[in-house]
């Protein structure tokens, strides 16, 4: 089983964001940028599962400029095998990147699709959804969990069932169960393979590359492909208008009664 995992470069999230004088985005000028966390976790989960025996390949893909390939280093040092770097200068829309990472699943050919959830510089968590979307796949979004599938208790024989489902029953790996994490609590579903999987908090704890490891990802392959021979139209769908820090919230005050503090709910800060 090969598994692809998308990880995309972005600023380190201990990083204190600055907003550009312009307001036309965030400072990235001389700050530290690293893997994407939610990313982190893809990989993390995609070397266990072939630590597990359940996959053979992990290979890992990011799009952007050549500094991207940072992270594809450091995701090979975590374990996977070998690197696709989509290149493009341009900066990358969540659709636009589904349709990449579409093209580059039809050329891979995955049984499994792992992303995070999603990025911490745009926070959409739109591009699993919409590349499961594209492809026509089943998608587990938000997983804290993904167990592998032999002989599944839930029926699928039967009349009405899907004759291609019910053959495959019994194969070890046709079918994951993804635990998802939503509001009420959380949820399981069952997904035919091959499926996109998005990864949560909770899933796994990346692990720390080792000197080895990092030393043995250098000589890992690493592809690059740009992005004009993926055949894909990349035309921007939305566009930035402006980026502004939150309002500074003003500090508190004691007041010293009941009245006093109705008061001023009622006239100041009208909320009741």
């Amino acid at each position: 089983m090969k598994i692809l995992v998308s990880v995309k470069r972005v600023v380190d999230f201990n990083v204190r964001i600055r907003v550009k004088a312009d307001g036309s985005g965030v400072e990235t000028a001389g700050v530290k940028m690293s893997m994407n966390p939610f990313d982190e976790i893809a990989v993390e989960e995609a070397v266990r599962l072939k630590e597990k025996g359940a996959a053979t390949e992990v290979v890992a893909v990011s799009i952007g400029a050549d500094s991207v390939q940072e992270v594809l280093r450091a995701a090979l040092a975590m374990g996977a095998d070998r690197a696709i770097h989509v290149s493009i200068d341009s900066d990358i829309q969540p659709l636009n990147a589904a349709k990449l990472l579409k093209a580059i699943t039809e050329k891979e050919k995955p049984d499994l699709l792992i992303i995070g959830k999603q990025a911490i510089d745009d926070d959409a968590s739109q591009t699993g959804p919409m590349l499961a979307g594209l492809l026509g796949w089943g998608q587990g979004t938000f997983a804290s969990k993904i167990d592998f599938v032999s002989n599944s208790p839930l029926p699928l024989a039967g009349e009405g069932a899907d004759p291609a489902l019910v053959a495959g029953e019994a194969d070890e790996g046709r079918h994951i169960l993804v635990t998802r994490e939503i509001d009420g609590g959380l949820m399981t579903v069952k997904l035919k393979m091959p499926c996109v999987v998005t990864t949560d908090l909770r899933l796994n704890e990346p692990r720390y590359a080792t000197l080895p490891n990092i030393m043995k990802a250098r000589g890992k392959p690493l592809a690059r492909i740009p992005a004009a021979e993926l055949g894909v139209d990349l035309s921007p769908r939305t566009a930035l208008v402006k980026v502004e820090e939150p309002k500074k919230r003003k500090g508190g005050i004691k007041v010293k009664s009941v009245e006093e503090l109705v008061e001023k709910l009622k006239n100041e800060a009208r909320v009741i």
